[in-house]
């Protein structure tokens, strides 16, 4: 029997005993529901062979259904785009369709995870789709926009070409978009279900244990090599991860976007658990507009599908500028704050080495209600460095006096001990237990529940 109308065979070889979804129903959408290594999930595929993956009211209605089979099954979706935006033959009816498939789409947002991979265009409305996804894969070929190049160069002037606005390379480090870049199509996928692998199947369970035979009282003193002599001196925080990480084993989410700031996918004990990291290696560990927003999104996914988060803290602040301000630093920068305010999954935070001013509150901090939080012997927790506090408070004093000063402060002041004897800090460890403590912390945090407030929803900074 022939194959019914806009169903491609890849699809059929995606998922295991699969079940086609709306098999007779034309245009360029294809969608099923099956096994991916042995987990349920549903699958929808725009075939960019189908008029040019234009689509139609049909196809937009296809997608919708695929969600909603998704949220009845309580199963993650995943998509493959390859569109040439809405189809334009008929008109208003075509963004119907898509508007249709992007309000199921929200309507899955927070209750099962939602992937997708953009392998060749994604163009216009249905480009806004990819910005409702919790994680998005973009191959080489990839590209996605809203206002095209011939758009832009009638408004602006200036001409770029389509890779150029909109390539995977723009989006995995300019915008933020792009999740996870690929070599091709299948890798596209592969490296989604990966992803999907840390999270559960949906928001009322927890996501799967792995298998390792890492032992939880493993050591790491390493990890007392760490730091650099120098407190300005720069380390790459994915040696700390790895340390703590079982097997050494990390997934970095949006890894060439907002560098100064590392989020990542590990499991500790067999747990999966997430980790945003300032990193030194880049703009010394301070937080922007970008770092903030990458920070904020990252929490909130680990929040919404029961992943414990470990926040490890070595930043000396924002990151001072015109730009930024101008740009609203403060609204990005109170995005992270009310994440991690708005969490309730279990939360352990390490501060390694410098928490100074408004960062130290945005990298959960007790305040922002971790539920435990470790420190270094090395750590300095204040609302600045000792030079900048002594040129404030004794800028009168000659440079001799200033610099016993700047001595003074530091070893009275930039001590983790001053926050631990305020209950700020639970606990000084030695580097070397850093991984025994984490993961004793997280055993001990298994059963936390907290209620939730009684409201459709919150109103934060976007």
């Amino acid at each position: 029997m022939d194959r019914p109308t806009g169903v491609e065979p890849a699809l059929d070889a995606t998922l295991e005993a699969s079940l086609l979804l709306s098999a007779g129903v034309p245009g360029a959408v294809s969608s099923a529901c099956g096994l991916v290594d042995g987990r349920p999930m549903v699958e929808f595929r725009v075939d960019p062979t189908s008029h040019a993956g234009a689509l139609s009211e049909a196809a937009g209605r296809k997608i919708a259904d695929a969600a909603r089979q998704a949220l009845r099954l309580r199963v993650p979706l995943v998509g493959v785009i390859s569109s040439s935006g809405a189809d334009v033959f008929e008109g208003v009816a075509a963004l119907h369709g898509w508007g249709i498939a992007a309000r199921a789409l929200v309507a899955c947002s927070g209750i099962v995870p939602v992937a997708l991979a953009v392998t060749g265009p994604a163009v216009s409305g249905p480009a806004l789709l990819l910005g409702l996804a919790d994680l998005v894969s973009m191959t080489p070929d990839a590209f996605a926009y809203v206002s095209g190049p011939d758009a832009v160069a009638g408004w602006t002037g200036a001409r770029f070409s389509a890779r150029e606005l909109g390539g995977a390379a723009v989006h995995s480090r300019t915008t933020g978009l792009a999740t996870f870049l690929a070599d091709d199509d299948e890798g596209a996928l592969a490296v989604l279900h990966q992803a999907l692998s840390y999270l559960p199947d949906h928001n009322d369970i927890e996501a799967p244990d792995w298998t390792t035979d890492d032992t939880a009282k493993r050591e790491t003193p390493e990890l007392r090599e760490l730091l650099p002599s120098s407190a300005n001196g720069s380390y790459d925080v994915r040696r700390l991860i790895e340390a703590v990480a079982d097997d050494g084993r990390l997934l970095e989410l949006r890894a060439r976007w907002a560098p100064n700031l590392v989020t990542a996918f590990v499991t500790i004990g067999g747990h999966p658990v997430g980790v945003v990291a300032n990193q030194p290696q880049s703009v010394a560990g301070t937080l922007d507009i970008e770092a903030s927003q990458k920070g904020a999104r990252f929490v909130g996914l680990c929040d919404a599908f029961n992943l414990p988060i470990l926040t490890l803290v070595d930043t000396p602040g924002f990151f001072p500028g015109k730009d930024l301000e101008w740009r609203g630093m403060i609204r990005h920068g109170a995005q992270l704050a009310f994440a991690y305010a708005e969490a309730t999954v279990p939360r352990v935070c390490l501060i390694t080495r410098k928490s100074f001013g408004g960062a130290y509150i945005v990298m959960d901090c007790k305040a922002m209600g971790n539920d435990l939080c470790f420190a270094w012997p090395s750590a300095e927790v204040a609302v600045m460095g000792a030079k900048g506090a002594t040129a404030i408070l004794h800028r009168r004093e000659d440079a001799e006096t200033q610099a016993r000063l700047e001595a003074d402060y530091a070893v009275q002041l930039l001590t983790p001990y001053v926050a631990a004897e305020r209950g700020y800090v639970d606990a000084v460890i030695d580097p070397a237990e850093t991984r025994i403590c984490v993961l004793r912390a997280l055993d001990h945090l298994t059963a936390k529940r907290e209620s939730l407030a009684g409201r459709p929803h919150a109103n934060g900074p976007l």
